[in-house]
């Protein structure tokens, strides 16, 4: 009795000391505990910059050092970087001054919006209809001074209506600033009265359309303009619906208006590691592996479920990914002496809100980022079905496809596609060339959803990816010759776009600057071929002023396919003018 209590006794132990003891080997077990991490309520969906996101960061950093990876930055695991999180609201007011004096209270009877530049203007008020200016539908509605539009256009009951394209906010400010305006005052129509909010003051990711004051007002504010001139919003709302026709006119009043929105700029973080080559004739060069670990919080932003707010565990999207770098790096660490090439391990943040750490990160890379021979990336690899895993990228290298196919032996239907851009961080290597490879195992009904739960990761699924990848990666890390680079034309997405034209940048979504950064350019496209480039920003585009990518879209959709269009681009202190000839889409 008494050495069967100490062969079960033994037995315990034996039990315990797994449980806590990392296995080297990529298991399922691991997986889906370090998932069920990383999505618990307790991280609160780790949205960028947050506690909670630091938290998951810190833990990222002990796993690396637990799995024995040196520090990526300097003797640091953390790479911070800066973004801007929110928005708040300065000095701002708004008054009307005729024959009596109409005083408006902020966030009350208006709001300064999100993009307005921070102004003090003074004018007389024109009221223009709603805003739109459109040479080929005969539709334009402004002047000069300070104007009074409508949201929305007049056509909303048509089904893709043509005036569609010209709704929007920044559009209506930037033809309003182009035209001349120093300030625009958004009014809701009638379909608003009895719910006549005022706009989100919200952080839309871009930045503000320079040089003019933005606002709304609320409709009785509105009406009380009117009533000098005897008119009612709704009447003269609905005539020009109906009608189809501009009717613009000045309202006898000045307007004073300060607007003042300030950024607010937050810290996140990256977090790396490495494993240094053991080869001397190969271990200045790198294989990069990463993922990101960022996702939506409480669903503030991007989130594709309608209720109240709910934390958004990003249990696939992307602790998943996440996941998968840990255990990559815990099996190539105990595989170190035989590796040639260097690996670095990465985890981002920022993805969610357009792939702002991997595009810092490249842009402040711990190493000459030439070194770089391969780029790895995982987004969403927790929910395999039916054998199925998606590979982008398969066209940046004349070696991938071929050692995709080989190192199959999990039975995967492998879909491949060729492009190197796309929407994820591997995107942000690419435009370095850098080839790049990018594993997906297909959206849900979760995608971006509170119900994106670890109890929904396929975890012996996922066990299998990562085996497929580190087969892979091994390959890429050990062959004698680091694989090409091959630049591929972007296809045609298929989405009804506003423009008829292609003009192929990718954007720079961590660039705050005044202009449209690069993060790279299409090849073949009408921007390679004028010479444009990773880290260009343009600030001009024919004769419209560039300040962010919502004045780029407008422009370009001002243009057709074969029309010359000269563009000016800051590259570094140099101002430089190119011609560039449209494409069609």
């Amino acid at each position: 009795m008494k050495k069967l209590i100490l062969i079960i006794f033994a037995a315990l132990q034996t039990v315990s000391f797994s449980q806590v003891v990392d296995s080297p080997e990529i298991t399922k077990a691991e997986i889906y505990d370090h998932i069920k991490y990383l999505a618990s309520d307790e991280l609160e969906g780790r949205f960028t910059g947050t506690e909670q996101c630091r938290i998951a960061a810190e833990y990222i950093a002990r796993e690396f050092k637990k799995a024995g990876l040196q520090p990526a930055f300097n003797g640091s695991y953390f790479q911070e970087f800066p973004f801007i999180s929110d928005i708040k609201l300065g000095d701002n007011y708004c008054n009307f001054s005729g024959e009596e004096t109409l005083s408006l209270e902020v966030q009350k009877d208006f709001i300064p919006l999100p993009f307005s530049d921070n102004l003090s203007i003074e004018g007389k008020i024109i009221f223009a209809g709603f805003g739109i200016s459109s040479k080929e539908n005969n539709y334009d509605d402004y002047e000069n001074k300070i104007v009074i539009v409508f949201r929305n256009h007049p056509d909303v009951n048509t089904p893709h209506s043509p005036l569609e394209q010209y709704a929007g906010l920044r559009y209506k400010a930037t033809v309003a600033r182009d035209k001349g305006a120093v300030g625009i005052i958004f009014v809701n129509t009638s379909d608003k009265n009895d719910n006549d909010n005022l706009f989100k003051l919200e952080y839309d990711g871009a930045s503000k359309v320079k040089g003019i004051s933005i606002i709304q007002i609320k409709r009785d504010a509105f009406q009380k303009l009117l009533s000098k001139l005897s008119l009612n919003a709704e009447e003269l709302e609905k005539q020009i619906t109906v009608n189809k026709k501009t009717n613009s006119f000045e309202i006898n009043t000045t307007a004073r208006i300060r607007t003042e929105v300030f950024e607010i700029e937050s810290i996140s973080w990256n977090v790396g590691g490495f494993l240094k080559g053991s080869d001397e004739k190969f271990s200045d060069e790198y294989l990069v592996i990463g993922a990101h670990f960022d996702h939506l919080g409480w669903g503030k932003q991007n989130s594709l479920y309608q209720g109240e707010p709910m934390i958004h565990n990003g249990a696939d999207d992307n602790a998943s990914g996440t996941a998968g770098v840990l255990e990559l790096a815990e099996k190539f660490s105990s595989e170190k002496n035989n590796l040639k090439r260097s690996v670095l391990f990465f985890a981002f943040s920022g993805e969610e809100l357009g792939l702002l750490g991997s595009n810092y990160l490249v842009n402040n890379f711990p190493i000459p980022i030439e070194k770089v021979v391969t780029m790895i990336n995982m987004d969403m690899i927790g929910r395999l079905k039916d054998s199925s895993l998606i590979i982008y990228g398969t066209g940046t290298s004349t070696k991938w496809k071929d050692i995709l196919n080989e190192n199959n032996s999990f039975g995967f239907k492998l879909t491949f596609n060729d492009e190197g851009f796309g929407p994820s961080d591997h995107s942000s290597f690419y435009g370095k060339k850098i080839p790049v490879l990018f594993f997906f195992t297909g959206t849900h009904s979760e995608y971006h959803k509170p119900s994106d739960d670890f109890d929904k990761i396929n975890s012996e699924g996922q066990e299998k990816v990562l085996k497929y990848i580190y087969s892979v990666a091994t390959e890429i890390n050990n062959s004698e010759i680091k694989p090409d680079y091959l630049a591929v034309e972007r296809k045609d997405s298929g989405r009804i776009t506003a423009s008829r034209v292609w003009v192929g940048t990718i954007p720079d979504f961590a660039g705050d600057v005044d202009g449209y950064k690069l993060g790279g350019v299409t090849e073949g496209s009408p921007a390679a071929l004028a010479g444009l480039q990773a880290g260009d920003i343009i600030t001009k585009f024919g004769d419209k002023k560039i300040s962010n990518i919502y004045d780029f879209t407008y422009a370009i959709g001002n243009y057709k396919p074969g029309d010359k269009v000269k563009v000016i681009i800051k590259r570094a202190d140099q101002e430089i003018e190119v011609d560039l000839e449209l494409k069609a889409r």
